[in-house]
């Protein structure tokens, strides 16, 4: 199957760059698809892969900074449990704090529930009652956006808590399955599969 490709642009060697001397990366070459997983007929993407290459991680991590520093948050929020490691180094860049969005039953303490509708039954995220104060802003992050149910729901428990929601973020997005149209929220990612 053809998935598309899409090149990162080289950024220029001059001081403001960001990634002074980096050179073009694409970086689907380092994320493996792996078919018939979790079930047949699914080609999973396995970012596996990607983490494991230290110079294509600092470039995913560098290349999310810059796009997450125009929204300027308070608090970057990853939920369960691949938007952890990518929200993790993101906060400790751009010098903000991070919170989580965790299944049921997985936070310690006082929780803020929200239920939502799946395509076969219904979920629940949590978020700790007291890691977001009223009006700070954030920026919510996954690994990536499918068909947008559960950043729909995410969005949707921070502005329940009194978050100001700036943006969504991915590494990358199955755009095929349009989960971008559920959300009410600027969002970017890094790469794109169109099948």
């Amino acid at each position: 199957r053809h998935h598309g490709s899409i090149l990162l642009a080289a950024w220029s060697k001059s001081p403001a760059s960001p990634y002074p001397g980096h050179t073009p990366m694409n970086l689907k070459d380092h994320i493996r698809g792996i078919p018939d997983f979790p079930k047949p007929g699914i080609l999973f993407y396995d970012i596996s892969t990607l983490l494991a290459h230290a110079e294509a991680w600092q470039h995913t991590i560098d290349t999310l900074a810059t796009q997450i520093s125009h929204y300027k948050p308070d608090l970057l929020i990853g939920i369960e449990s691949r938007g952890f490691l990518v929200t993790a180094p993101l906060a400790l860049k751009l010098g903000c704090g991070f919170a989580m969005i965790r299944k049921k039953g997985k936070l310690p303490g006082d929780v803020i529930s929200y239920h939502y509708d799946l395509e076969y039954g219904t979920d629940t995220l949590e978020i700790q009652q007291d890691a977001i104060k009223p009006g700070q802003r954030v920026v919510v992050l996954d690994d990536l956006l499918a068909t947008g149910g559960t950043m729909e729901a995410s969005i949707d428990l921070l502005n329940q808590v009194g978050a100001e929601v700036a943006g969504a973020g991915f590494i990358i997005e199955l755009a095929f399955l349009n989960g971008r149209e559920k959300l009410n929220i600027p969002t970017f990612s890094l790469v794109s599969y169109d099948s």
